[in-house]
């Protein structure tokens, strides 16, 4: 289930905006106007019908990004972000719905936990969000939640994100018992026996800097592996936060076989590579790591190809003095809900690498493998959408961020195109302080 606070709805006219939804197949200037938090109509000199107008000429309108990948690190890290303020940096970033990871403290592994969660959602969110629950207890990786329990009390999915579930028995019944509960698995896929003392890629910058090597090996052989064991089992899953060419090609090759299976990439990893870590910034510190240039590339043609349909920023807060530390010292994880949009559109729409439709449609499919809907802009639709001023320049942490934590990959960096206003729900979730209403 999806929660957020009970915000009014708005009677709102977005005037002369180009609009842009490729499932819908519009890609041209038009009015949109929005009744009581409803697309009402679609069209050219629309009646203002006594609402507020918006003046969109010069801005460019979407449907709202759903994430199906943050960590909100509440319960137990408030220090880090909370409901509100990670559902605060998903608006200003263009996201309409969000779904939060259970690697918390406590764990999300029990329907106390979960349903102490989506009441608090009820009061602070600012967008839509679900909460997927652990495939196992404390995420120990030794015994099965109550998942058909959880599932009831509103988990949208299961998933250890964080840790992989290394046994291959175990992942076989919590695929059996996600047949029971109706939900999928979505599964972080490392061998910890290849991955471990690994801070960065290993390749020619590992070697060189002298930093332990995570090899993309450590992901693939464990892709295959659920692959394989979802083959077998005839059940659906999502693979997350895919960073590597032989995790593209087993999928690609599983997808061939008619595996029930779906994926997603960051934006880090479609715009960075290893070779931004010779800055030793930690924030550039993330699990998977940054890889080569070849991985980068096999990532992004299998964005364009719908190999991997979605796309996910693997939010991950972490407080300041955790960061500012050794590389080797510092934590997996970087944010990335307000700055999503702007690298893509910067590193892969600018450079004619993805159109601007094809980007629109993969940060709008992030809950369809979960089944929930894309948004949309048509009439009849709740209004979830973004306006977005495709030409505007800004330098990343120079206004600072609404998310409580710094640690963004892009920090620094000057980007092009930045989000202006997000209507959630049918309820203006985010407005840019100088965007005038």
């Amino acid at each position: 289930m999806l929660v957020r606070n009970d915000a009014p709805a708005e009677n709102l006219l977005i005037a002369g905006a180009r609009v842009v939804d490729p499932l819908e197949g519009i890609d041209t200037s038009v009015d949109v106007r929005i009744d009581d938090g409803t697309i009402a109509q679609i069209g050219t000199t629309l009646d203002r019908n006594g609402h507020r107008v918006i003046d969109g000429a010069g801005l460019t309108l979407a449907p709202g990004f759903v994430d199906p990948h943050v960590h909100l690190r509440v319960p137990g890290r408030e220090d880090e972000e909370t409901i509100a303020s990670g559902t605060a940096a998903a608006a200003a970033g263009g996201y309409c719905t969000i779904l939060a990871m259970p690697n918390t403290e406590p764990v999300l592994d029990s329907a106390a936990v979960l349903g102490a969660l989506i009441e608090d959602a009820k009061r602070e969110a600012k967008v839509s969000v679900g909460f997927l629950a652990a495939i196992t207890k404390g995420q120990e990786g030794a015994e099965l939640t109550e998942m058909a329990e959880l599932a009831e009390a509103g988990a949208v999915a299961f998933s250890d994100d964080g840790r992989p579930v290394t046994s291959p028995g175990l992942m076989r019944r919590a695929l059996q018992y996600g047949a029971v509960s109706g939900r999928k698995l979505a599964l972080h896929c490392e061998e910890p026996t290849l991955s471990r003392g690994g801070h960065v890629h290993e390749g020619v910058v590992s070697a060189e800097l002298g930093f332990g090597g995570y090899p993309s090996v450590a992901e693939s052989v464990m892709v295959e592996r659920d692959l394989a064991l979802a083959a077998y089992e005839r059940r659906p899953l999502h693979l997350l936060h895919l960073s590597a060419r032989e995790s593209v090609d087993a999928l690609r090759a599983a997808l061939a076989a008619e595996v029930e299976a779906t994926a997603e990439v960051t934006p880090h990893h479609l715009c960075l590579t290893d070779e931004a870590v010779r800055t030793l910034d930690p924030n550039l510190k993330m699990n998977p790591p940054l890889r080569s240039d070849d991985d980068r590339r096999a990532l992004i043609d299998a964005l364009r190809d719908g190999t991997i349909g979605a796309i996910a920023t693997d939010h991950a807060p972490h407080a300041r003095h955790e960061k500012e530390v050794p590389f080797e010292a510092a934590p997996f994880g970087v944010t990335g809900l307000e700055t999503a949009f702007a690298a893509l559109h910067t590193e892969l729409v600018l450079p004619g690498l993805v159109g601007l439709g094809l980007l629109v449609e993969r940060m709008t499919a992030g809950g369809e493998p979960f089944g929930l809907p894309v948004p949309r802009i048509e009439p009849g639709a709740a209004a979830n959408v973004c306006l977005v001023d495709l030409d505007a320049e800004w330098e990343v942490g120079e206004a600072g961020y609404e998310s409580r934590s710094a640690n963004c990959a892009f920090a620094g960096k000057r980007l092009t195109g930045r989000v202006r206003m997000t209507i959630a729900d049918g309820a203006v979730a985010y407005r840019e302080r100088s965007f005038a209403l």
